[in-house]
């Protein structure tokens, strides 16, 4: 990284406040617009292999942006993450419910996972899709900063299945499974994800899912 003491004195005496529109900026020339041959539209694809945390939360919501500028077909977020910020988590969610144009949330490749907020970011896709050898669940809370009483951690739980409720209620997936991801830290493969109701489909690469979902 070209990383000299000039840049250095540069970013120092830029305020915060535009750190974070910077960012956004250069993360954005990361979406991929990308043309489907089967489709007259073009695809926009993210790619979120990270912990869910605000930059990645508005590299989510730029995508869809640009998705909806564009009138492109769908956007397919491309996700393998551990879990991460419920605050976070929570925003991406909305975006991807209010989206005016489908949001496919496809776990791969093959070894990733959607742990804790990654459960909740593929339940709330208009579709949902994981690629052979992923796999899903382990969404119950965890504090970031040391051990919660045990009361705490009841109103955490509580409230992040209640949200887990509403997602999978809206898009018709096994609210029953997505409740016991949040409570008992339940956690399934792609196949069994299918079998339960809580994924659509698999695919082995986004062509493939082009493919199965038309985009």
């Amino acid at each position: 990284m070209f990383y000299t003491p000039f840049l250095r004195k540069l970013f120092w005496h830029i305020p915060r406040v535009f750190m974070k529109y910077i960012l956004i900026i250069l993360v954005s020339y990361l979406i991929i617009i990308q043309d489907n041959p089967n489709s007259n539209n073009n695809v926009v694809l993210l790619t979120a292999d990270c912990a869910i945390h605000p930059a990645s939360a508005d590299y989510i919501h730029s995508g869809i942006e640009i998705a909806e500028e564009e009138e492109s077909e769908c956007v397919i977020v491309k996700l393998n993450t551990p879990g991460g910020l419920l605050k976070s988590t929570r925003v991406i969610v909305t975006d991807i419910l209010e989206s005016r144009i489908p949001v496919i949330i496809y776990v791969a490749p093959s070894g990733s996972q959607a742990a804790s907020a990654g459960v909740f970011i593929t339940l709330a896709g208009h579709i949902a899709a994981m690629a052979p050898g992923t796999n899903i669940g382990a969404a119950h809370p965890v504090s970031l900063q040391g051990a919660m009483d045990t009361i705490m951690m009841d109103k955490a739980t509580n409230d992040a299945a209640a949200f887990i409720r509403t997602i999978s209620e809206k898009r018709n997936r096994n609210v029953e499974w997505a409740e016991d991801a949040v409570r008992k830290s339940l956690s399934i493969t792609e196949t069994e994800a299918i079998e339960e109701n809580v994924i659509d489909l698999i695919a082995d690469d986004v062509d493939d899912l082009l493919d199965a979902t038309g985009c």
